[in-house]
């Protein structure tokens, strides 16, 4: 996908379209549209608020005059604790962002949520939600939040916005890929793969311009790769990979070699275990502690061993590792690229950039608001697309 491209194979299989001519925005549904939108496309109207009552901006929202061409969309990335949501022109330009703490909202809480920041968003709206996202059955596997093992978001959406507004549910880890080719630090390439990092692990992958979701929308759960052994039973919820190298799995690595280690009296022995955190871990190896630096350097070989499979696997042109972890791992950049080069195929890893996000936080803000300019662009197909799932998911007759 090059930038600024609109290729179908970039569009979320799970588009909750059926879309008829964009109107302006309903005023009492215009809340998390913020004044940051260039004042030539639109008009004041009364400020709302969503959620427990928190205001979404500090002047008064906006409504859209009737201009689709330039009509801005919503971009919504639920994550495992907060909601951030974000208003982005249609040439791609972030102009205003915010985020509301989920705040120990379970099940249709969340889902909620959600809805009520697509509300007026008939410039549509792209979501990126946490886990596996099932195009066919428009439900969300979400583990971090509680009641959405099989959750029906796409349904739920729709009665709540209403089948005139484009919404466009996919992975975060779909978002976070096509986030970083249109706007970040893979801008551009046909062939990339994201290596997000952070609570869990996964991989947004990208061949030959396309997003790669496998049978059951389950691609890039790459938390289970098994990069060591023996077995052990611990690996069956999160994963070998994730076990050993994501933030909480950087904190269980860490609560182990303390328990083992006895005679240790580093810096993390001054923290409670159960309040070790990755943060605590990266500032405790900038002391220079034994213990944190046992612990970061095997991730660092798990980080490229991972990397190095997928380079194998896929030949991809560029490799962007982001997530809260990178953050502070990005220091390692060149140490993991040193050890993937020992692993991987030694053509395609010479031909690979290994770099640090570039959007940071906001990847998977602009993948979702990609997902919703490129339903916009191609409603017909989306139309159809969304009238096949619908087809696919009903009951026998």
């Amino acid at each position: 996908m090059q930038a600024g491209s609109a290729g179908r194979g970039e569009i979320g299989r799970g588009a909750v379209v059926n879309v008829s001519a964009l109107v302006q925005l309903s005023p009492a549904r215009s809340g998390v549209l913020a004044s940051a939108v260039p004042h030539t496309y639109t008009r004041a109207v009364a400020p709302t608020t969503i959620g427990a009552g928190e205001p979404l901006a500090t002047s008064p929202p906006l409504s859209f005059d009737p201009v689709p061409a330039v009509m801005p969309v919503i971009a919504i990335d639920l994550g495992g604790t907060k909601l951030a949501t974000a208003i982005f022109d249609a040439g791609g330009t972030l102009l205003h962002r915010d985020s509301v703490p989920l705040d120990g909202r379970t099940g249709s809480e969340v889902a909620a949520l959600v809805a009520q920041r697509c509300e007026g968003a008939t410039g549509g709206a792209g979501v990126t939600v946490p886990g596996i996202y099932p195009a066919v059955r428009g439900t969300v596997w979400a583990p971090n939040i509680p009641g959405w093992d099989d959750y029906p978001l796409r349904d739920e959406l729709r009665s709540v916005v209403g089948p005139d507004t484009p919404v466009v549910i996919d992975s975060d880890r779909a978002g976070y890929i096509l986030g970083e080719v249109w706007r970040g630090a893979a801008r551009g390439a046909r062939h990339a793969i994201f290596l997000a990092v952070g609570t869990g692990i996964g991989a947004g992958i990208m061949v030959d311009g396309r997003v790669l979701r496998g049978h059951g929308d389950i691609g890039g759960a790459i938390g289970w790769l098994a990069l060591d052994r023996p077995y052990r039973e611990e690996y069956r919820s999160c994963g070998c990979f994730e076990y050993h190298a994501s933030g909480p799995g950087l904190a269980k690595v860490a609560r182990e070699r303390l328990a083992r280690d006895r005679n240790y009296n580093g810096e993390l022995r001054k923290v409670d275990p159960l309040a070790l955190t990755a943060e605590r871990i990266f500032a405790a190896y900038d002391k220079g502690d034994a213990i944190a630096t046992e612990v970061l350097d095997d991730a660092v070989t798990f980080w490229a061993m991972a990397a190095a499979n997928l380079v194998s696997l896929f030949n991809p042109e560029v490799i962007v590792f982001g997530g809260g972890v990178f953050g502070p791992a990005a220091r390692f950049m060149d140490r993991i690229q040193e050890e993937a080069i020992r692993w991987a195929q030694p053509i395609a890893v010479t031909e690979t950039r290994f770099v640090a996000s570039k959007l940071g936080g906001d990847a998977g803000l602009y993948g979702a608001a990609r997902l919703a300019l490129l339903a916009r662009a191609e409603m017909p197909a989306v139309r159809k697309e969304a009238k096949h799932n619908d087809a696919r998911s009903a009951p026998p007759k």
